[in-house]
């Protein structure tokens, strides 16, 4: 008969393990994607955000607990949406665009940060046979990976995402007043893509171009910087 350290030791415990590093890579992915917009929009000259308490990058102020896992769990999620308020904006339609466009962009600088530092922890780890800093890059890897996906979810001209406030910001004054009044219904939308797997291929494939581009830019990068210094 089996002791209970014995019975301990035989489970498999990976699953868990990796849980945990995707909640650790998709929290920075998510809150920075947050803060961003709030910034955007309190350069712009709304203080909604700010007096929301969500000019901040701690996750607590940002995390939607639903969201986060699906953020683990299917590779694509959101946080609480900051408050932004139109009217308080210097231009309105242009500054609802930049403070929209905040989101996915910063996704995309937090990703090729993200490859540079796992450049560097791979650069370490095979010059110290160092398996830690050979951990800590695979942790940057998915950070780069789920930031990346989401910079791209994010740029989908579907209501409520990023890219239709940038799309209906191009559009006629009179048109663009009208969209913003059945913009809600997007979601209904957005959810019959997702669960249909209509936006799967162009989702992975745009997601795998820019990791790519990304990758290419960071490892050539620090590829100068290791023969400039050693």
């Amino acid at each position: 008969m089996l002791t209970f350290s014995q019975w301990l030791h035989q489970l498999d415990f990976s699953w868990l393990r990796q849980s945990a590093l995707l909640l650790a890579a998709a929290l920075p992915c998510l809150v920075f994607h947050e803060y961003c917009h709030g910034r955007a929009a309190y350069l712009l000259g709304d203080a909604t955000a700010k007096r929301a308490g969500r000019l901040t990058l701690n996750p607590l102020a940002h995390i939607d607990w639903m969201g986060l896992a699906a953020m683990v769990f299917c590779r694509f999620g959101w946080a609480k949406p900051v408050p932004v308020s139109m009217q308080r904006l210097h231009h309105p339609k242009r500054d609802m665009a930049i403070v929209a466009l905040a989101g996915p962009l910063s996704n995309v600088v937090l990703a090729f940060i993200a490859l540079l530092l796992q450049a560097l922890c791979s650069l370490i780890g095979y010059a110290t046979e160092n398996e830690i800093a050979a951990s800590v890059g695979t942790y940057f890897y998915l950070v780069a990976l789920l930031s990346a996906g989401l910079a791209v979810f994010n740029l989908f001209p579907v209501p409520p995402l990023d890219g239709s406030k940038v799309l209906f910001s191009l559009l006629p004054d009179a048109w663009y007043l009208r969209i913003l009044r059945y913009e809600r219904y997007g979601s209904i939308l957005l959810i019959a893509l997702l669960f249909s797997g209509v936006l799967d291929t162009p989702l992975v494939f745009l997601r795998n171009g820019l990791f790519d581009a990304l990758a290419d830019a960071a490892y050539f990068l620090v590829g100068k910087l290791y023969e400039v210094f050693l």
